[in-house]
């Protein structure tokens, strides 16, 4: 169609049907990839989250840790971690 074709048609959009017309299939991001869920997929597994230390036990080989390393930022994070668990327990 020429455009002198297009501008002798009656385009009254109040009575066409190019507003009832849907897609039948809406996507959005990148189609190409399957949609996941976020999160870990060890929760699939069951259980209740427990990884079979208590915090008591943890503390311990954190004490013991601390005092057989020599490098610094392994120590800074013992430090850390001993940190947070006696502020829990209202120890710091």
């Amino acid at each position: 169609m020429t455009y002198s074709n297009l501008s002798n048609m009656n385009l009254d959009f109040a009575t066409s049907n190019l507003s009832k017309i849907s897609t039948k299939f809406r996507t959005s991001g990148n189609i190409s990839q399957p949609r996941r869920k976020a999160g870990s997929s060890l929760n699939e597994l069951g259980g209740n989250g427990s990884i079979g230390v208590t915090q008591q036990n943890y503390l311990n080989r954190l004490y013991v840790a601390f005092d057989e390393t020599d490098d610094v930022k392994l120590k800074r994070f013992i430090y850390q971690e001993i940190k947070k668990i006696l502020i829990q327990r209202n120890l710091w």
